[in-house]
């Protein structure tokens, strides 16, 4: 049931995504100065509205007309998904003032947060060609594949910031919607847990095989534990990690996890800044490792963000 519900709000918070791009309503073409211009008219929030959206082409008239059907299409369906949800029984829960503030301030930091996963896992991207793509831009010297990446990861964080799943506990149905996104066009296991072994370069760690039971009841246990919301943070980015839960994508899913679950506390952020990353790799290995857990004070001096800064 878990999964089906973050599929149906991963869904619902693609279709209104959808709907905020795009130009529709009703259309007025107003002349002036012997020269034709494109208006629409639609509602929002009750309340009609007016969007001047550029001089008359028949082009420009008949993609409002397609994106019209496309609108009511949409829109039918997110009426489904509301009542699919409330038949399985889905309450969103009034935000917070304060995760409503820390949903402005990741939102502020999207670019920032992107930019340095895309670094700890190795893209090759700068933060301006980071910021082209996340707006929707085209940048050249990158990858196609590495571009996707940076597309997958902000899909990803988009989800995690919905309302509908901000309001969503935090468990291992968001986790395996977080991997499906980030390693949407990439593996094809997405989103599902594991079933062969893996290695980690650079450790003797072989994690083992994980079991989905298990796996829910280690997050349940660490979720409901009576640690603070910092180190519950880090000890569930730690977990997914070196657990290794997913075939590919781990880390990118783990630090966009613990956020989550930070966000919805209304906490801050977490993510490893660009010029730490080496150290951070090093005390990853170590824990994997279990040589020492140095990485739990160094993620807390110098990865995380509390609400405002």
């Amino acid at each position: 049931m878990n999964t089906t519900i973050t599929e149906l709000l991963h869904e619902k918070e693609i279709l209104i995504s959808r709907l905020n791009k795009m130009v529709y309503g009703s259309v007025e073409i107003r002349n002036s100065n012997e020269k034709k211009y494109i208006y629409v008219h639609y509602r929002l929030d009750g309340k009609r509205q007016t969007k001047y959206v550029g001089e008359y082409s028949e082009e420009l008239h008949s993609l409002i007309l397609e994106n019209n059907n496309l609108a009511k299409q949409y829109k039918k369906r997110v009426r489904v998904i509301n009542k699919e949800l409330g038949a399985l029984e889905f309450e969103s829960f009034e935000l917070t003032d304060d995760v409503k503030l820390n949903l402005d301030f990741a939102r502020r930091n999207m670019v920032d947060s992107i930019y340095k996963q895309s670094i700890l896992e190795g893209i090759v991207t700068t933060y301006s060609d980071t910021e082209t793509i996340v707006n929707g831009g085209i940048v050249k010297g990158m990858t196609t594949k590495d571009i996707s990446k940076v597309v997958n990861l902000k899909r990803a964080w988009e989800f995690i910031m919905s309302e509908g799943v901000i309001t969503y506990p935090t468990n291992y149905a968001i986790l395996c919607q977080i991997n499906a996104i980030v390693e949407d066009g990439f593996s094809y296991s997405a989103g599902k847990i594991r079933s062969i072994p893996v290695s980690i370069g650079g450790s003797t760690y072989m994690p083992p095989i994980p079991l989905e039971i298990k796996v829910k009841d280690e997050i349940n246990r660490i979720i409901n534990s009576s640690d603070d919301v910092i180190e519950t943070t880090i000890k569930i980015l730690l977990y997914v990690m070196k657990t290794q839960i997913f075939l590919d994508g781990n880390k990118r899913t783990a630090v966009i996890f613990a956020n989550h679950y930070l966000i919805s506390r209304g906490k801050g952020l977490i993510v490893i800044p660009v010029e730490l990353v080496s150290e951070y790799k090093k005390m990853l290995i170590d824990y994997y490792e279990d040589k020492n857990d140095d990485i739990k004070n160094f993620l807390k001096e110098k990865c995380y963000n509390p609400l405002g800064n």
